[in-house]
């Protein structure tokens, strides 16, 4: 199993201490201090600097944690800052990310996913020199719930033909801004449930070169279709299953469900995959965030498949 970070030359992102379930991180100028379930040790700095220092914590609110509500709360402003603010990725995809508050704990952004970002963008831009090669068009790669889009434009930096799902209308707007300001174009937009568009493709027989799952553990569709990860992600990945292409292609898989394991997320992708359980196809681990004290967060778990 493998545990990874963000690279640490990512100027516009620091987690600078964690703890009493609480992380203090700093995006571009910004910094803020928000919940964290999993920060279950002390802080490293004292409360006065992280009062200091921040520009804005976020207060949970009555029904913080509970399902449907798990981040929902008010942010509580400390200093002068903008509502909106933008940061930029520089890893091996560069792109501009814009960021704001908003009534979930949620900014725009989930750094720990940067290690996914330049897995898509390596395996893409290989896809996409093995089209060029051959006379082919470029490959398509699917991102469900998709959020706002920093996987889609890791995915469109390599050179692909790129969906991007989400059920929020909102949410996809964002993304869209986001692949504007990136000076990127050509993102196909669906708002749309997840699983019934993958049954939807299955059914006309398209395939894609990349999918990128990251579902929720709650969440509604655009019609009020209900989603509850422990009852549909398993179907889900079996329908992802048959629009993969079954040479040339990749899959990576994120789940933030606090009761999921890497382990279990590679049962479930070898299940629904059939794959055997020899196969050298499957990588699996956690991501995490280091502060600068030494503290490794671990935040969601992955499990990706290339072949």
């Amino acid at each position: 199993m493998k545990l990874e970070f963000p690279n640490s030359q990512w100027a516009d992102y620091q987690l600078l201490d964690s703890g009493n379930y609480q992380k203090l991180e700093r995006f571009g100028q910004i910094v803020m201090a928000r919940p964290e379930p999993k920060a279950l040790w002390d802080k490293s700095m004292s409360d006065a600097d992280w009062a200091r220092l921040c520009h804005t914590r976020f207060v949970p609110g009555a029904g913080f944690a509970k399902a449907g509500k798990e981040d929902s709360g008010t942010w509580e402003r400390l200093k002068k800052m903008e509502d909106q603010w933008y940061i930029r990725y520089n890893g091996s995809p560069k792109f501009r990310l814009r960021l704001g508050l908003t009534s979930f704990k949620h900014v725009g952004v989930f750094p720990e996913q940067a290690p996914n970002w330049e897995y898509i963008f390596e395996h893409t831009s290989a896809l996409e020199a093995k089209a060029k090669a051959a006379n082919r068009p470029a490959p398509r790669v699917l991102n469900l719930f998709a959020y706002t889009g920093a996987a889609s434009l890791a995915a469109k930096c390599a050179g692909a033909d790129v969906t991007h799902l989400d059920s929020v209308r909102q949410v996809v707007t964002w993304a869209r801004g986001n692949m504007e300001e990136s000076r990127l174009d050509g993102i196909r937009w669906v708002v749309e449930d997840a699983l019934k568009f993958a049954k939807r493709e299955l059914k006309r027989g398209n395939k894609y070169q990349g999918i990128i799952l990251d579902p929720p553990a709650y969440g509604h569709g655009p019609d009020g279709e209900k989603w509850k990860l422990d009852e549909l992600l398993f179907d889900l990945l079996k329908t992802v299953a048959g629009i993969l292409e079954p040479k040339d292609s990749f899959m990576v898989l994120n789940l933030y469900s606090n009761g999921y394991s890497a382990t279990l997320g590679e049962t479930l992708v070898k299940q629904a995959f059939g794959l055997s359980a020899q196969t050298g196809e499957l990588e699996s681990g956690e991501l995490a965030l280091m502060d600068n004290f030494g503290k490794a967060l671990p935040l969601s778990i992955f499990v990706r498949l290339a072949r």
